[in-house]
């Protein structure tokens, strides 16, 4: 890690860090700010009374936590293969799985739709994890995959010494040291699939089905538009996602960093 020992640029520094995350950090404070106009702490009481919050909730985490076993499981075989296996054309599948963090999502909506039809989904949950789990998983291939070419070969040689198959070396030597990569794996995925908007919307028409980001609107919509509520909704809809980034904050960086510079 790099130390700075002068005091000035440490405080040049920290001057400088500090000025670039205010661009990040105004729009947060302007959001607090306004969701505690007009009744205060009753906007919030007002959003947490509303009858629908437990079923959104549990929706989204119903989403988020099957979206994250998919994608984590996924990309963590996948980086695997691809970093330590000898497999015929891994580099022309690895750039052509690359190829798919060009394509917004947007551009898919269609085919995922006439999909979804046709494979009966549409309006169930896994219309909307099956896609999100898709859109995912090349980054988070893209980042496992470098974490893993620095484990040395050496261990896996080892396992298969002591009589280990290789998914059993993958199981219980491989997948423990990238407990690091995965942890900031976990927490892109659910940031994605928490704040995911546009899929649910166009894929879950029955209200029993909605996320948690359909709380805003939902104030929109029945409330006439009482900005207050709608931004005590954006709040209370961003609290999981802070918890669980402080709850990994330490492995989250050191995978995010590991697996950019390996």
């Amino acid at each position: 890690m790099l130390t700075i020992r002068s005091r000035g640029r440490r405080v040049v520094l920290q001057i400088v860090l500090t000025l670039m995350t205010l661009p990040f950090f105004l729009p947060l404070v302007a959001m607090v700010q306004g969701s505690l106009g007009g009744l205060g702490w009753g906007n919030y009481a007002a959003v947490l009374s509303v009858p629908e919050l437990p079923l959104f909730f549990r929706n989204s985490v119903i989403i988020a936590a099957v979206t994250i076993a998919i994608v984590y499981g996924a990309s963590m075989l996948a980086a695997f293969g691809f970093a330590k296996l000898r497999v015929k054309g891994k580099e022309v599948m690895f750039w052509m799985m690359m190829v798919a963090l060009t394509l917004p999502g947007v551009v898919l909506l269609a085919p995922m739709f006439a999909t979804t039809i046709a494979l009966g989904i549409y309006n169930t949950y896994w219309a909307v994890i099956l896609p999100l789990a898709a859109l995912q998983i090349p980054f988070a291939v893209l980042l496992a995959r470098n974490f893993a070419a620095g484990i040395p070969d050496e261990l896996i040689d080892a396992t298969r010494i002591d009589g280990a198959s290789t998914l059993k070396g993958f199981w219980y030597v491989i997948l423990p040291m990238m407990r690091p990569i995965g942890a900031a794996i976990v927490i892109f995925t659910m940031i994605g699939a928490w704040n995911e908007y546009l899929l649910p919307l166009v894929f879950l028409v029955d209200p029993s089905t909605q996320t948690i980001t359909q709380l805003p609107s939902f104030f929109v919509g029945q409330f006439s538009n009482d900005q207050t509520k709608v931004l005590a909704s954006a709040v209370i809809t961003a609290i999981p996602e802070v918890v669980a980034y402080v709850s990994l904050q330490r492995l989250f960086e050191r995978g995010l960093g590991a697996g950019a510079l390996k």
